[in-house]
């Protein structure tokens, strides 16, 4: 599979290929998991960085959406690791947050924010799953587990937000 190597195999060609398919919905993504909007563009920027760094490498055993969203959740992992990152208010509302998303209905709205407050490992599944329109045997190989853990987390995440948005 030859998705990433252009015509002529300029890396710089490729490169911008990838950030004008792929840039809005990985800042969307970086911004919701990590609930802050210049860390997102910092991880989308490492995330491209990686990419880059790494085309010559890309065998295309995955598509490359799977293979530059993998990258991503492991560089926000790595920030969020980070010392600094203990100092964001994780409390932040989506209307400070500014996630770049066409008009939402308040409905919309509240749930996303509900989505966020869930623990990381079940938010990151519903994220990939609902949002970036993943299916599960490609986030289980973005997240490093296996497809069961993945439809598990995402049965966990449901039933969260059913007890949630209930209340």
């Amino acid at each position: 599979m030859s998705i990433v190597k252009g015509p002529d195999n300029s890396r710089e060609e490729q490169l911008c290929r990838l950030m004008d398919r792929y840039e809005k919905d990985l800042l969307r993504m970086c911004c919701m998991y990590l609930r802050d909007m210049n860390m997102a563009e910092d991880a989308v920027q490492e995330t491209f960085l990686k990419a880059y760094n790494a085309l010559s490498s890309f065998r295309g055993d995955s598509s490359e959406k799977t293979w530059l969203y993998r990258i991503a959740v492991n560089v926000c992992n790595d920030m969020r690791r980070n010392a600094w990152y203990r100092f964001i208010d994780k409390r932040i509302d989506l209307d400070r947050l500014q996630i770049p998303v066409e008009a939402q209905s308040e409905e919309s709205l509240a749930l996303m924010t509900e989505i966020m407050r869930l623990p990381r490992k079940w938010m990151e599944v519903v994220l990939l799953y609902y949002y970036e329109d993943i299916r599960i045997p490609q986030i289980a190989e973005m997240l490093g587990v296996s497809q069961t853990m993945v439809s598990r987390r995402l049965k966990k995440a449901r039933e969260l937000l059913k007890t949630q948005w209930r209340e």
